[in-house]
């Protein structure tokens, strides 16, 4: 594995995420309820997984806002896998918040390297839609509330502007491309072998979507659902893949909001209809499959992929002697953690898919914050 010098001059091990300070060198709208803001800096020239970046997900330390305006934090050392310990040192007051997000594009090998990232700016709609992130916890393991007004992370991409100074947690490239290092922890999206997959998700789940497809093979076939406020979030996204890619509006034709995920649901059902488990999961004989566990999703986060899963549960799995990524169809579905609760249980327990296809993850739970 790839080794740094330390400060006693002995080979430490390159971490696989490292801080990157870098400075927004754009900023433009993509949606009635999205804003795309551009990062650039040369520290990028280290950021990369080995391969696409997918899903890939980064932390973000957002400045506080003191005195009217947002706070210049320091910035911390590229190199030190011990950025979390310097941010938590700094007084709470300070600090400000770390939020995860997705990476919607990047441009690694330019000459100024920048990466994208898609920040959903509305607070909170009629049925309490997120005010901030793209993605699953607070790096303190809580999720973030549905409350009024939007957070700390839209609000600072409301005004961003260019020139605006911000650090990115992500993956460190040379810890990457070592050959015994690690797959990165920030990337779900694993068909393996499948031909088939169905990719679903809520506005927060968007830009992650959209980025897979975009990466997608053309021997891939298969459904992507993806719910937004309005008709107006809609973006015109290509893929190499036979991907049918639907957006659904939540108030787009009837004058009014509909509950949040309800569309989502109703386009998965239509898509994967019952019976059908034979053929999609590879599972011989008929009947539904078992009940996933429960996760309470007021109480803890909704995060059940496949690499997750420990030994006794690929056991009980439908098809225990294949191995993940082995199966034909492959589902990743995102969001509120109750709408994808649901998706799960519709999937796994009444469709019968086995749990080695599928990744469900609970970006954020409608009106709950976790401790």
């Amino acid at each position: 594995m790839s080794r740094t010098p330390s400060a006693a001059g002995v080979s430490a091990v390159e971490p696989m995420a490292i801080a990157f300070p870098v400075q927004v060198t754009a900023v433009r709208e993509v949606g009635a309820n999205y804003r795309r803001i551009t990062f650039g800096g040369y520290s990028l020239r280290q950021f990369g997984v080995h391969g696409e970046l997918l899903d890939a997900r980064i932390k973000m330390i957002i400045p506080p806002r003191i005195d009217g305006g947002w706070a210049e934090l320091p910035e911390f050392d590229a190199h030190d896998e011990g950025w979390y310990q310097q941010w938590l040192a700094l007084p709470q007051e300070v600090r400000g918040f770390m939020r995860t997000y997705s990476v919607r594009q990047a441009r690694l090998d330019a000459a100024y390297p920048e990466i994208d990232v898609d920040f959903v700016l509305h607070g909170v709609d009629d049925d309490g839609a997120p005010s901030d992130t793209d993605t699953a916890a607070d790096v303190d393991g809580r999720l973030r509330p549905a409350g009024h007004g939007a957070g700390p992370a839209a609000s600072w991409a409301a005004e961003a502007k260019v020139g605006d100074r911000l650090t990115i947690i992500g993956p460190n490239n040379r810890a990457a491309h070592c050959i015994t290092a690690q797959t990165y922890g920030g990337i779900e999206w694993r068909p393996g072998l499948a031909q088939r997959v169905l990719l679903a998700g809520d506005e927060t789940a968007v830009p992650a979507i959209c980025a897979i497809l975009e990466s997608l093979p053309a021997y891939l076939s298969g459904h992507a659902f993806l719910e937004v406020p309005e008709a107006g979030d809609f973006q015109d996204i290509r893929t190499a893949a036979d991907v049918e890619i639907t957006w659904l509006a939540r108030g787009a034709s009837i004058g009014r909001s509909r509950p949040h995920g309800e569309v989502l649901q109703e386009a998965v059902r239509r898509a994967i209809p019952l019976p059908g488990h034979t053929r999609l999961g590879g599972a011989t004989g008929a009947g539904v499959g078992t009940e996933p566990g429960e996760v309470d999703v007021d109480a803890q986060i909704l995060w059940d992929t496949p690499q997750l899963l420990d030994p006794a549960e690929v056991k009980a799995t439908r098809v225990p002697d294949s191995p993940s990524g082995a199966l034909p169809f492959y589902a990743w579905v995102a969001g509120e953690a109750g709408v994808v609760k649901e998706v799960r249980r519709y999937l796994v327990r009444d469709v019968g898919l086995d749990r080695k296809q599928v990744a469900f993850m609970g970006y954020w739970r409608h009106g709950r914050v976790l401790d």
